[in-house]
């Protein structure tokens, strides 16, 4: 039986590995951001909703792009907005904080939802609240460590890091057992993006896909 709605999101999300983080000034350029990182590897991209227009960059990817990749929403702070970026299209939904108000929208549309926490206390009540994965955010106050000492009383949870996450990184959180891992400014580039050179963010997109396939790889 294969999977559907969010779960099939879900899934998605944790094969690939890596969300990608896109955070811009513009929303002009993120439907070749998209194809860029599909193209390394990178299945999963969030775009925040404090890219101006991200409400249309999200339902133009979703054209662009079609089952290339997932698009979601990030920097979803209420229940308003999350409902507006899945209408737009976004098929996960991405927040800093824990609000179970989010969470509920989410699920009402079958969509993937992943709040942010970061002590042991929020993280276990976004879990107990529905989340489908928790990002603890901001994640390089406490680094890799962190994630091994709260997986150990509570193995069930599904952590994602989002902040301090690059190459020299990404094999320590993955070791440590995050379940994907949410990659900004080391990923997407601005330099990369001002330039255009989507040949050089597919590179790099390929870089960290293949960090993720060698530590999953190696731990099989």
């Amino acid at each position: 039986m294969s999977l559907t709605g969010r779960l099939a999101t879900l899934a998605r999300i944790e094969t690939t590995g890596i969300i990608a983080v896109i955070r811009a000034d513009s929303s002009d350029e993120l439907v070749n951001v998209c194809k860029a990182l599909a193209d390394g590897g990178v299945e999963a991209a969030e775009i925040t909703m404090t890219t101006p227009g991200a409400l249309e960059a999200i339902t133009a990817a979703r054209k662009a792009l079609g089952d290339r990749c997932v698009i979601g929403v990030g920097s979803v702070l209420d229940a308003e907005t999350a409902r507006l970026a899945i209408i737009a299209g976004a098929q996960f939904v991405f927040a800093p904080t824990f609000n179970p108000s989010v969470i509920e929208m989410a699920h009402r549309y079958d969509k993937a939802v992943v709040p942010g926490a970061m002590t042991p206390t929020e993280i276990l009540a976004a879990w107990q609240a529905g989340a489908d994965m928790v990002k603890v955010f901001p994640a390089n106050h406490f680094g890799p460590k962190y994630f091994r000492d709260i997986l150990a009383p509570m193995p069930q949870l599904k952590l994602t890091p989002t902040g301090g996450v690059d190459l020299e990184t990404a094999a320590d959180w993955l070791k440590a057992g995050a379940v994907a891992l949410g990659v900004g400014s080391s990923l997407v580039k601005k330099e990369l993006l001002k330039n255009k050179d989507w040949p050089g963010l597919t590179k790099l997109a390929r870089q960290f896909r293949n960090i993720v396939d060698q530590v999953r790889s190696s731990a099989s």
